[in-house]
C-alpha cells in the first residue's frame, strides 16, 4: 500500500514553453493531481510560460519563471526581448534551471515533451540530477509530429539515444489505443520498455471559492488556446456569422493571451456588430466555459483535446497543419473514431460551409457515444491516477531512507 504521505519529498518538473499554453497547463494539471494525492510533497515548475503568474496554484506549488523565448511562424526561435539576442537569453535560461535543480534537489525531475529542453538546455541539468539518484522522467504527449518532421529534428541531435542514457520512464498522456507518439522512428528497445501510456489527463471543474458560478446561459465556446496561431479560426467563425444569417446560436469566443495586437483589436471591433458573438481576451478557467457550453470548436491542441473528452462535449476541430502536424493528426484520429467532427483550414474558409457545421454541431453526438473509440481504449482519462500511482511508488521504495537522512 502507497503511504498518503512523504514529508519533504520533492518533485521538479521542467516545461520549455515557447508558444502556446499547452505545456503550463499540462504540468500544471500533473502537478495539482500529486499534491492533491501525498501530504507533505512539494512540486516545483519551472516554465517559460511569459503569464505563468497568471494561473492559480494550489498549496505546495510553485514556479520558477526562466526568460521567455518566442516560436516564430517558421519554427525557429527568437527572445520575447527583442533587445536580447537569443544565446545569451538561453544562457540565462540554462544556468536558471541548473540552479534551481541542485537547490531544490528533487527526487523526481520531469521533462515535458523537449527531452534536452530548447536547444539543449537542461542536458547538464539531466546529468547532474541522473548521477545525484534522481527519478527521471520524460512525458510525451499521446501524438509529437509527423514522423517526417520529427525523426530528422530528433536525429540531428541524436535524441533517441539521449533520452536512453538520461530517462528511467517515459510518460506517455494518452491511451495506447489512440496513437504511438514514436510512429516511424527507429526508437531503440530500451526506449521503448520505458513507454507507459498513462491515458488522458482528466480535467475537472476548480475547487469552489467565494467567488459564485458565472451564469453565460446557452453558448458555443470557440477557443484558439493560446491564441498565438488562432486568428484565422477566430476571423472564419465570424466570416460564417455575417455569411448566414440564421446562424443565430450565441458564441462565446476566447481569444487567448498570445493572439497578436493588430488581429486582438480587429476582431473586438467586429463583435459589437454581431448580436450573437462574445468575446473574452483571455480567462484562466477553461474548463468553467467548457463545462458550460453545449459544444466546442477549438484548434484540437492537446489540452482543448482533453477538455472535449472531460466535459463529453459535441466538438469541431480546425487543426493547424504547419509548421507542425500534430493537432491535424490528432484530430484526423479522432474523427476516424467518431470523437469530433474535422475541418481542414481551407474548408473553414468558406464561409457557407463552416456556418453550416456549426449550425449543427450542438447536435452531434458526445465522445461518450463514440463506440468506435469505446472499444478501441480511446476515451481513457485515467493519466493522473496513474501518474499518482507511479510517484507514489518510487517515492514509497526510495524516499523514506532518504528522509531519514535529511532529518537527521
Amino acid at each position: 500500500m502507497i503511504a498518503s504521505r512523504f514529508d519533504h519529498a520533492r518533485i521538479l518538473i521542467y516545461s520549455h514553453d515557447t508558444f502556446g499554453l499547452g505545456h503550463l497547463r499540462r504540468c500544471r494539471e500533473i502537478a495539482h493531481a500529486l499534491v492533491a494525492a501525498y501530504r507533505g510533497l512539494t512540486v516545483m515548475l519551472i516554465s517559460g510560460a511569459t503569464i505563468a503568474g497568471a494561473f492559480n496554484y494550489r498549496a505546495r506549488v510553485d514556479f520558477v519563471k526562466i526568460p521567455s523565448v518566442i516560436k516564430l511562424s517558421n519554427g525557429e526561435y527568437t527572445s520575447l526581448a527583442r533587445h536580447m539576442r537569443l544565446e545569451d537569453t538561453l544562457l540565462m535560461r540554462r544556468s536558471i534551471i541548473r540552479h534551481t535543480a541542485e537547490t531544490f534537489r528533487p527526487d523526481i525531475f520531469i521533462t515535458d515533451k523537449e527531452p534536452m529542453g530548447l536547444h539543449g538546455e537542461i542536458e547538464e541539468t539531466l546529468a547532474s540530477l541522473k548521477a545525484a539518484g534522481t527519478h527521471m522522467v520524460l512525458g510525451l504527449r499521446e501524438v509529437m509530429d509527423a514522423p517526417h518532421l520529427l525523426g530528422p529534428e530528433w536525429a540531428r541531435s541524436n535524441t533517441l539515444a539521449k533520452v536512453e542514457q538520461y530517462y528511467d520512464t517515459i510518460w506517455v498522456y494518452g491511451p495506447k489505443g489512440f496513437y504511438d507518439p514514436l510512429v516511424g522512428l527507429d526508437a531503440p528497445e530500451a526506449v521503448r520498455a520505458r513507454m507507459h501510456y498513462t491515458g488522458y489527463l482528466q480535467r475537472s471543474l476548480p475547487r469552489s471559492g467565494t467567488q459564485a458560478p458565472r451564469e453565460l446561459g446557452d453558448y458555443v465556446l470557440v477557443t484558439t488556446g493560446g491564441g498565438g496561431d488562432g486568428a484565422d479560426l477566430v476571423r472564419n467563425v465570424l466570416d460564417a456569422h455575417r455569411a448566414d444569417p440564421t446562424l443565430d446560436q450565441r458564441t462565446i469566443i476566447v481569444l487567448g493571451p498570445y493572439l497578436p495586437g493588430k488581429e486582438r483589436n480587429e476582431f473586438l471591433a467586429a463583435a459589437t456588430r454581431l448580436p450573437n458573438i462574445k468575446m473574452i481576451e483571455f480567462d484562466n478557467q477553461m474548463e468553467e466555459l467548457i463545462a458550460g457550453a453545449r459544444a466546442v470548436v477549438g484548434m484540437g491542441g492537446y489540452n482543448t483535446y482533453c477538455e472535449i473528452l472531460s466535459f463529453d462535449r459535441p466538438a469541431l476541430v480546425v487543426p493547424r497543419t504547419s509548421p507542425r502536424q500534430e493537432q491535424a493528426i490528432r484530430a484526423r484520429r479522432a474523427a476516424e473514431l467518431g470523437i469530433l467532427q474535422v475541418l481542414l483550414p481551407e474548408e473553414a474558409a468558406n464561409p457557407l460551409r463552416f456556418a453550416a457545421a456549426l449550425k449543427a454541431l450542438p447536435e452531434r453526438r458526445r465522445p461518450s457515444q463514440a463506440e468506435e473509440a469505446a472499444r478501441a481504449g480511446a476515451l481513457d482519462m485515467r493519466g493522473l491516477q496513474r501518474i499518482a500511482r507511479d510517484v507514489g511508488n518510487w517515492l514509497e521504495a526510495r524516499h523514506s531512507p532518504r528522509l531519514a537522512l535529511r532529518q537527521g
